[in-house]
């Protein structure tokens, strides 16, 4: 009896960062996404923020000691977090999700694996997440931590509102996570000639706030440093 061929094709893959970031789609999507954000005014949404959350998640999980794996998953979820704003910055957390499972479910990757990265993107947003798992406290603590002046992406000084001023203020961000003391720790250098520590604030608080709730579900204290001064 003859034992019937396997469909490759149809087999789970294994699916790695560089495989989504190598896909044609990922990038148009995420071009796209940035594309919506500079004209409806907002900071950069595209490749370097993508990337600069997806290393920071992975800093995270391997300081945890996560399963390599997770890891993995982790940092596809970082990347793809913010590909919803291609549509709307409304709700993008949920188009997101939406958009990243046909994606990875057309590049093979199995619902079991897909599963936990959708609840990572759908949560990533102060407005209506919550930290649902380790990889979603790991991108929320990360995504809100990429605060820079590179992402300004509005040329002309004088037009800057309060987003871009705090942004552009900001000349150093480090993420640093203390395992001995149980601290993950963001630090932020600030030229107060373009906005105030109280201006970051102003528009920083419930990103903060969902941070100290993130760095909570693995049982870390979040804590804050700005120019030198120490936020618990």
């Amino acid at each position: 009896m003859q034992t019937p061929a396997v469909n490759e094709a149809s087999q789970p893959r294994l699916l790695t960062l560089k495989d989504v970031k190598a896909n044609p789609k990922t990038k148009a999507l995420i071009d796209g996404a940035n594309e919506v954000m500079r004209a409806m005014g907002f900071t950069e949404h595209g490749h370097r923020h993508a990337g600069v959350v997806s290393s920071i998640t992975r800093y995270i999980m391997e300081n945890l000691s996560a399963p390599a794996r997770e890891t993995e998953l982790a940092q596809i979820a970082a990347y793809l977090h913010d590909v919803g704003n291609v549509i709307n910055r409304v709700d993008h957390p949920m188009t997101g999700a939406n958009l990243a499972y046909s994606l990875l479910n057309e590049m093979g990757m199995d619902t079991i694996e897909i599963a936990p990265i959708l609840g990572a993107i759908g949560n990533h947003e102060e407005l209506a997440g919550t930290p649902v798992s380790l990889m979603s406290a790991a991108l929320i603590v990360a995504d809100k931590s990429d605060v820079h002046y590179s992402r300004v992406q509005n040329p002309i000084i004088e037009t800057f509102d309060i987003h871009d001023r705090v942004n552009y203020a900001v000349q150093k961000s480090r993420v640093n996570l203390d395992a001995a003391k149980q601290t993950i720790e963001l630090t932020l250098e600030i030229d107060t000639s373009f906005a105030s520590v109280m201006e970051y604030f102003e528009i920083f608080l419930s990103r903060m706030v969902m941070c100290r709730r993130a760095a909570d579900t693995f049982g870390y204290k979040f804590t804050l440093s700005i120019n030198g001064t120490f936020l618990e």
